[in-house]
């Protein structure tokens, strides 16, 4: 069972989406070390799911469609706003002496607010959770919490991946200009589709 938590797990995290993203962005940016922080923010992101998963509350989004489309529409119109900044910030792949720096909380905000923002996330671990542990289980609020803090883990550990290759890349992206211009304004383009996909989500 707990291999398969494992596994569905994995192929969840691996798909590419907004946090994912956003490590990959501080990568290519900033290197190695803003990519962990990046990827460290992200996990942190999870945590008010996993709560309202544990709680019950992520049934509220699940079942009231207002709560739902409020959330919803606060992440599309942040993923729209993150998209901007990145397509208005000529510094953010430029070099050292010419970037803007960033905070490592203000980089952990925008993490833990992509993905605090993302109702589906919730519905997620109210969907997943239930699947591997059972409600008779006398000790089922420890074993949610026990996945709960191992999906985390892999979350880092992959988006930590992603941010580590990016930021091996990151030399070839700073000596080609154009290129710079063209992942700067592809990352924006990315971050407005994933705003307009979950606006117009369903539960």
């Amino acid at each position: 069972m707990y291999l398969e938590f494992i596994l569905t797990s994995l192929i969840v995290i691996a798909t590419p989406g907004t946090g994912a993203l956003y490590t990959v962005v501080m990568g290519l940016s900033h290197g190695k070390g803003t990519s962990i922080v990046a990827a460290a923010g992200c996990t942190l992101g999870i945590v008010p799911h996993m709560i309202a998963a544990i709680l019950g509350l992520a049934a509220v989004l699940a079942t009231n469609d207002t709560a739902f489309q409020i959330v919803k529409l606060a992440g599309a119109l942040y993923l729209l706003y993150m998209a901007i900044s990145i397509w208005r910030d000529a510094s953010l792949f430029s070099p050292e002496r010419d970037r803007q720096q960033r905070s490592a909380l203000g980089i952990i905000r925008h993490a833990v607010l992509i993905n605090l923002f993302n109702p589906k996330l919730s519905i997620f671990f109210l969907a997943l959770l239930p699947q591997f542990v059972s409600a008779a289980d006398e000790n089922a609020i420890l074993r949610m919490t026990e996945y709960s803090l191992a999906f985390m883990v892999m979350t880092f550990v992959v988006f930590a991946l992603y941010g580590l290759f990016a930021a091996a890349a990151r030399d070839k992206v700073l000596s080609r200009p154009r290129l710079m211009l063209w992942i700067r304004k592809s990352l924006a383009a990315a971050f407005v589709a994933l705003g307009l996909k979950l606006a117009l989500a369903e539960r």
